[in-house]
């Protein structure tokens, strides 16, 4: 690595990357909770405040890609001040929103911020020493997966206590400082590959996300066999492919295929997509399923900040095990930190399928399904830096990252599906139908403990860069569940 000036610790370097993704995982989830509250503030409809939800997840799927390229030619922390600049001012657009198309639009702004996800990793495989990698990776991969449970456990009281409009102005303060940190303790990127951006692949990658993930998470409002539907999954199939063929013959491809064929890349690809699909379902419908009146037979009838509160042990069970993940690879491998990750939430899952009688039994639940997403999170990442070169890992852990987000909206979709089968004649989903979504659950998860075991260990994870030409893209999104989860809207009011 060339020797260059630094502008700030390592230490400074990590909190600024913290604060910055930390925050955006908080701001996918801080909404989820009060669609209400907020369908009822800017009297709109059910399926529009939806939107809320649609728009930042399809917005950080466009704008990642390209955003992570430009940080390769122009520099990591330069495109890092400009992912965090757009998420404040999504931010202070969301809190003045006199309406729900300007708070729409906002949070398209906010989603442009997805980047630094990917950027993040880069940056600490740039600036720490070899050694202290793995750790950093861990504890920023914790650091997302707590602002994640952390907005859920917060929206409640900042809403009841301040109103809606806060969960934008307080992480607008953050984000606005941590931009301003990054300009200026951030270290310039000590290598840059000249290019330029293959607007083509840019622009099939964002089209088949779009028409993939748009219909999956529309498809119950829309109808999965309606002709919006099937005829964007359809273009989806097309774009998709096309976008390989046109990656396969570029000279300068945005993502290059022969990284994401190395064996441990796809099969922790498997894993993230499986893994995604179970945990943000667990993640999205516990806390609906405590607010679910008593009067429907089950349920804790518990508030939003109640249902947040119930929401600790996980959060806690995420903290602990991505913050250990990292110092106990010289002891535990990625592969076997990952296979642990997965067993704990197929225990989850079993478990919430046949006791959730009790506020303890989902507790407990959720303790495990933390600790499995604190594993997760940190040996996913770990797993995907440790097997590409430098110049590739903000483009392989952003591509881990935007399949672990279309696992996520696939795995909502279908067990909302479920829940909501055969509804009581109050609206409200039948407990067989919860039950039979985490029966639905726990086989994804057991699929995704299975696909772990395939991973690669050891020699095998480390790649052969002689195959590789150079690349420089990157690309990712932030991982999101479905607003299928909007669908038991009722519950929660």
């Amino acid at each position: 690595m060339i020797d260059t000036p630094r502008r700030g610790s390592r230490r400074m370097t990590f909190l600024v990357l913290a604060a910055g993704t930390g925050f955006f995982a908080m701001l996918q989830s801080l909404i989820t909770p009060v669609l209400p509250t907020i369908q009822h503030d800017l009297h709109t409809s059910p399926n529009t405040v939806t939107w809320v939800l649609t728009a930042y997840l399809l917005s950080a799927s466009i704008f990642t890609p390209i955003l992570g390229r430009v940080g390769d030619m122009i520099g990591k922390e330069r495109t890092l001040v400009v992912s965090l600049a757009a998420l404040a001012l999504g931010c202070l657009l969301a809190a003045v929103a006199p309406s729900i198309g300007v708070l729409i639009a906002a949070r398209v702004v906010q989603g442009i911020g997805g980047a630094v996800f990917p950027l993040s990793f880069g940056i600490i495989r740039d600036e720490f020493p070899a050694a202290r990698v793995s750790s950093a990776v861990a504890s920023i991969s914790a650091v997302v997966a707590v602002g994640g449970g952390l907005g859920v456990v917060l929206a409640g009281p900042i809403v009841a206590t301040l109103g809606y409009r806060w969960l934008f102005w307080i992480p607008l303060v953050v984000v606005g400082l941590t931009a301003v940190a990054a300009y200026r303790f951030v270290p310039p990127s000590p290598v840059r590959t000249p290019g330029r951006i293959n607007w083509l692949s840019a622009l099939l990658l964002s089209g088949w996300l779009v028409a993939l993930l748009l219909p999956v998470s529309k498809g119950a409002a829309w109808g999965w066999g309606s002709g919006r539907v099937v005829g964007l999954l359809t273009l989806a199939v097309v774009l998709a492919a096309a976008w390989l063929v046109a990656e396969a013959r570029a000279g300068n491809p945005l993502i290059d295929l022969r990284m994401m064929r190395l064996p441990a890349v796809w099969t922790t690809n498997l894993v993230a997509l499986l893994y995604g699909a179970s945990m943000f379902s667990v993640y999205a419908f516990l806390p609906q399923f405590a607010q679910i009146p008593t009067s429907a037979g089950y349920g804790f009838g518990a508030s939003v900040t109640q249902a947040g509160l119930l929401m600790l042990p996980m959060l806690v069970g995420m903290f602990a095990a991505g913050l250990l993940a990292g110092r106990l690879e010289s002891r535990f491998s990625a592969k076997a930190q990952l296979s642990t990750g997965a067993a704990f939430n197929v225990a989850a899952a079993a478990m919430l399928t046949v006791a959730h009688d009790t506020r303890w039994e989902v507790g407990v639940a959720g303790g495990l399904v933390g600790l499995g997403i604190g594993l997760a999170f940190a040996s996913m990442a770990n797993l995907i830096v440790a097997s590409v070169p430098a110049a590739q890992t903000g483009a392989a852990t952003g591509m881990n990252a935007n399949i672990r987000t279309i696992g996520g909206a696939i795995g909502a979709a279908l067990a909302s599906a479920v829940i909501t089968a055969h509804p009581q004649a109050s609206g409200l989903p039948r407990e067989a139908g919860f039950t039979a979504g985490f029966l639905l659950l726990t086989g994804i998860s057991l699929a995704a403990a299975l696909a772990a075991l395939a991973v690669p260990s050891g020699r095998q994870t480390r790649p052969r860069r002689r195959r590789l030409g150079p690349v420089s893209g990157v690309t990712g999104a932030p991982v999101v569940a479905a607003e299928t989860v909007g669908s038991l809207a009722p519950a929660g009011r």
